[in-house]
């Protein structure tokens, strides 16, 4: 049991995370207690820990940790995400590999292939996340493609179409010319690249005159359907109405108003490609051009097709899409249709994980009418209903829902929740769960299933009540996802999809108490989401939407969304750049307790985070300062308290630190129901730092070492208690030194894990004990600082005098000299002080002197004082400038100008303490 003299981040993580999971300490069983839920964001089953995954995570086990300290049945869901497109490129580059080609193929053998490689391979980041320490209710484990989930993911796509809210349309998307898929607005990658602008001559049809309008695009000229001028564009108002002949294809097109064509930009006029640019699109609907006539001018692999018109020419058929603009331009040069070439820096659409260039390519998809969905969600944050922190997103929110486009929910991709919608031999659509039911709509006709699969963000949408067993409620449904309800095209589901006891040597109590649908009816809606901003709307609001709609209540009681960790210069991190961080990597050097620590004491509410590796290295420190205490405690006869009452007092220094946890407690419940994590982690850590190690330890050293002391056995029990109650707080934030700590300081019959979380019990707080040694505290600090600022050589013993002392404070000297004494190198009280200088402290109403003739060369002592005072003033001026200088302010990187804020505080601060110096010397 004795506390070792190193601490070892590495040995005691490896042991006590087992320990726990086996244990089944994640979900203990408390059916009767009231229930507390959180969902972790589901990570891509191809994935590894990166730095924002440690942030997020981090924030919800304090969380997860801190209820379960309450005696709540917490319960934190986890999981993966199937992770479609990105498990899928995997999956093919494995087989490319070996020479082999997912079309060389059958579907179902390829989904062969990813549950065998999921099986094998797609686990990493849950083991990672396991490092970090996270306490996920492992023994039920869920995935995204699991057979009970998918049962869900169908059950509300054929509800959403029988309601007329999801159904098949034809509109522009985000077209991955290399996977061949429609792609999210997540996945695309924007950047920047050289490229050019085409100024382009097309001639009106009766040959009496030419428009000018310019592109970024040239080829898509072969499925130009207008142009469009501003309706109050003199320049062209006898124009509207007209049409031009384009070159090349020879097509006839209108000139339309409208006021997407901006007078000031270019010519004021603009091609309209409806088939093949977003804007375009709505600019051909409101002239009248219905999607389905709207001209397609390539195909899936993004080479040239021929047109619903036929007018392409022949030669052009076939190539590829930058291919077929070179020929292009040359054949617009060639006609005299081509002006002037500028070259410009192009915003530029990438796939982000293809790396191609994305092209808006006109589909028929399947769609969900968001709008209609996105009321309630809307008015469950107006009204309150769910709160959002930090307020300010509300914002977002309501614009983007309010402004909501139709959401595509369909990928042509193998791997993934194949649509279920099945096609006659007429195009015929039957919408049903299983293929048994859409024959039995179809009749005798033969049928085809849907090829596509859904987007991830709809199976994710419903994981706050999919993991909970919906819509079946049953208890085996929600703990025992695997083998169930297999819908076809699901083959090897049921051989490959693991069990929800795989993880575990040990089950979970909660699983054998499980019952019925208790799981759903006791655990939605959840307590709070923790969410990176960055998915608001993919992940966030469509689980609003999808919650609200089905469960008709909303998925989490709360939204904390927390920004963006960067580098330690405010930069986005990012693998080209050379700043990622790996928090593995951290964890191996610092330990998971200390990278923890730093993501919490760092993450403020609407800020992101700048990661400086200093910070984890200086709460490793922290760690070592909490363990070394801990030793000396144990070192001086403390052990654990066998109360949860805090121990009878009677010496001062005793109830004061006592009323300062009790203090600590009441702040940092405040701090975790308001969701501030840097008060919550600074309001521990200046506890345990300076409070308990700094101060009290220091206080009671001469109460320990002396065994016939009065007190020594209060102290010891208070002194016990105290440590005690901060292993307990700070285990949400650091849980591996603190369950270590708690089992070396004492036998216990339970881990601290499932301990009881403090009661802040005022009744603890003596304000005269409070006040007795806030005052010895505050002038042991003056006198210690007085003597720094002075050159006092550190041995040197100086008489102390009194001036103005009244009754209290004489009292206070009488009781806590010796104190005085040991602490501020104080050799005896003085009634009088010798003639020449000295140095004055004021504390309360007294003046303390500090003799120092003879001690210090009081001319030199002033004049070093005054030179440096003097340097500083001349320093924080110059920065005063800079910062005055709006040319400096504006035009400097935001990070150079934080710099000189921050320089300017410090000088101006040194400057104040070393004037003060001066004047202590009269």
């Amino acid at each position: 049991m004795t506390i070792d003299k190193t601490f070892h981040p590495a040995q005691i993580e490896a042991h006590w995370y087992p320990h726990w999971e086996t244990t089944g300490a994640f979900r203990p069983a408390r059916e009767t207690a009231e229930p507390f839920t959180i969902v972790i964001p589901p990570p891509n089953v191809t994935g590894s820990l990166h730095i924002g995954h440690a942030l997020d995570v981090t924030l919800q086990d304090i969380l997860v940790r801190h209820a379960r300290l309450q005696g709540k049945d917490a319960l934190w869901v986890v999981g993966t995400d199937h992770a479609g497109i990105a498990t899928q490129m995997v999956v093919e580059r494995n087989l490319g590999s070996q020479g082999v080609k997912r079309q060389d193929m059958s579907r179902a053998a390829f989904i062969e292939h990813v549950w065998e490689w999921k099986a094998q391979s797609g686990g990493a980041i849950t083991g990672q996340l396991r490092r970090l320490g996270a306490s996920c209710d492992w023994a039920n484990e869920r995935f995204t493609m699991d057979a009970g989930f998918s049962k869900a993911v169908s059950h509300v796509f054929v509800e959403l179409y029988r309601q007329g809210l999801l159904y098949r349309d034809k509109r522009l998307v985000n077209w991955d010319p290399h996977f061949r898929t429609a792609i999210s607005d997540l996945e695309v990658e924007t950047k920047e690249r050289h490229g050019q602008f085409w100024h382009l001559t097309y001639p009106l049809e009766d040959g009496s005159d030419t428009i000018s309008v310019a592109t970024t695009r040239p080829e898509t000229m072969l499925a130009d359907m207008a142009i469009a001028v501003h309706p109050d564009d003199a320049r062209y108002t006898a124009l509207v109405g007209k049409r031009i002949r384009l070159p090349i294809t020879g097509r006839l097109i209108p000139i339309v108003a409208d006021e997407h064509a901006d007078p000031e930009l270019g010519s004021g006029a603009v091609k309209i490609t409806p088939g093949h640019d977003f804007n375009d699109f709505e600019v051909g609907v409101r002239a009248g051009i219905k999607p389905a006539d709207m001209l397609n001018m390539l195909d899936a692999d993004a080479k040239v097709a021929q047109t619903a018109d036929g007018l392409i020419p022949a030669d052009l058929i076939g190539l590829d899409r930058f291919e077929a603009r070179d020929t292009i331009v040359a054949l617009l040069a060639e006609a005299g249709a081509l002006e002037k070439v500028e070259d410009r820096v192009i915003q530029t659409p990438y796939g982000d994980r293809s790396g191609v260039v994305i092209e808006p390519w006109l589909t028929d998809q399947w769609y969900v009418d968001a709008q209609t969905l996105a009321g309630p969600a809307l008015d469950a944050v107006r009204s309150g209903d769910i709160r959002v922190v930090p307020e300010t997103w509300k914002k977002t929110w309501y614009n983007w829902l309010e402004n909501i486009q139709p959401w595509c929910v369909s990928r042509q991709l193998w791997w993934g929740h194949q649509i279920p919608a099945w096609y006659d031999e007429d195009g015929q659509v039957y919408v049903a769960e299983d293929e048994a039911a859409a024959q039995a709509q179809a009749g005798n006709k033969r049928l085809t299933r849907d090829s596509d699969v859904l987007d991830t963000w709809f199976s994710s949408a419903l994981w706050p009540f999919g993991t909970l067993g919906w819509p079946e409620h049953g208890a085996d449904q929600a703990l025992s996802p695997a083998g169930r309800g297999l819908g076809e095209g699901e083959r090897g589901a049921a051989e490959h999809a693991p069990s929800a006891s795989d993880t575990l040597t040990q089950p979970s109590p909660s699983r054998e108490r499980a019952e019925g649908n208790s799981l759903l009816s006791r655990h939605y809606p959840n307590d709070v989401l923790i969410s990176g901003f960055d998915i608001l709307f993919f992940w966030d609001a469509r689980m609003a939407m999808q919650g609200l709609h089905f469960m008709k209540e909303k998925p989490w009681k709360t939204l904390y969304l927390h920004g963006l960790v960067r580098d330690a210069n405010g930069a986005k991190m990012s693998k080209s750049k050379g700043n990622t961080v790996d928090p593995l990597g951290l964890i191996e050097k610092y330990g998971a307790d200390a990278l923890r620590f730093t993501l919490a004491a760092m993450e403020s509410q609407g800020r992101d985070i700048k990661l400086d590796e200093k910070r984890v290295e200086g709460y490793r420190n922290f760690a070592t300062k909490l363990w070394n205490a801990a030793r000396f405690a144990q070192g001086q006869g403390i052990g654990g308290s066998t109360t949860l009452e805090p121990p009878a007092a009677t010496l001062a220094v005793n109830r004061w630190i006592l009323a300062e946890a009790v203090k600590t407690i009441q702040a940092l419940d405040l701090a975790i129901a308001d969701l501030r994590y840097d008060e919550m982690a600074n309001t521990i850590y200046h506890f345990v730092w300076d409070t308990f190690c700094d101060w009290y330890l220091e206080l009671i050293k001469p109460v320990l070492q002396d065994e016939g002391a009065e007190g020594a056995g209060e102290t010891r029990a208070v002194a016990g208690w105290v440590l005690d109650q901060i292993l307990i707080l700070l285990h949400p934030f650091m849980p591996f030194i603190t369950e270590e700590l708690w089992h070396k300081l004492a036998e216990r019959d339970h881990d601290i894990i499932v301990a009881h979380w403090p009661m802040a019990d005022a009744r603890a707080i003596d304000p005269d004990a409070v006040a007795e040694v806030e005052w010895l505290i505050r002038l042991i600090s003056e006198i210690r600082s007085a003597r720094t600022e002075l050159n006092v050589p550190p041995g040197a013993r100086l008489p102390l005098a009194v001036n103005d002392a009244g009754v209290a404070t004489a009292g206070r000297l009488a009781r806590n000299l010796s104190t005085l004494q040991r602490l501020a190198r104080v050799a005896e009280l003085a009634d009088q002080v010798a003639p020449g200088g000295a140095a004055q402290i004021v504390v309360d109403e007294a003046t303390f002197v500090l003799p120092l003739q003879g001690v210090i060369d009081l001319a030199a002592e002033r004049g070093r004082l005054d030179k440096a005072a003097a340097a500083a003033e001349k320093e924080a001026a110059g920065l005063a400038g800079r910062l005055g200088n709006p040319a400096f302010v504006e035009k400097a990187k935001p990070e150079a100008v934080a710099k000189a804020r921050e320089d300017h505080a410090a000088k101006t601060a040194e400057a104040e303490r070393l004037r003060a110096a001066l004047a202590r010397l009269g």
